[in-house]
């Protein structure tokens, strides 16, 4: 097993290149269960007569995020958006639970794209702020 050191958002920086996307969805879960969240990470439900894939789905308090996880430094925010919009209404229709949207980045905080784009570090903040 190779381990990383990480001391700095340069440390992030060079070693999100270096490492595969898998990585970072299992960390953005693990923020989320260190924060109290039951998680499930890559979920592929038939929706609909159609699979979908979740990156991460965390619940707590009734609140359940589904969360599309984004590794690159360049989002196609609109794509992603759309995508992951309908991924959401798909999940509500077919079992009848409303999730709350969220984009997590490694680098790009956006908004005014209707659903919130978190950067990983600010995103036990975030998730602080929801509860």
């Amino acid at each position: 097993m190779q381990v990383f050191s990480i001391n700095s958002v340069d440390d992030l920086d060079k070693l999100s290149h270096k490492v595969k996307w898998q990585f970072f969805e299992k960390l953005v879960a693990f923020v989320f269960e260190q924060n109290g969240f039951a998680v499930r990470q890559n979920v592929v439900l038939q929706l609909g007569g159609t699979k979908r894939q979740f990156d991460v789905l965390a619940e707590r308090f009734g609140i359940l995020f589904a969360i599309e996880c984004k590794k690159q430094k360049k989002l196609a925010v609109s794509s992603a958006i759309d995508k992951h919009l309908e991924r959401c209404e798909m999940l509500a229709e077919n079992f009848g639970k409303e999730a709350m949207p969220l984009i997590v980045t490694l680098h790009d905080e956006m908004t005014g794209s209707g659903i919130p784009i978190v950067p990983l570090l600010k995103l036990n903040a975030f998730i602080n702020e929801i509860l």
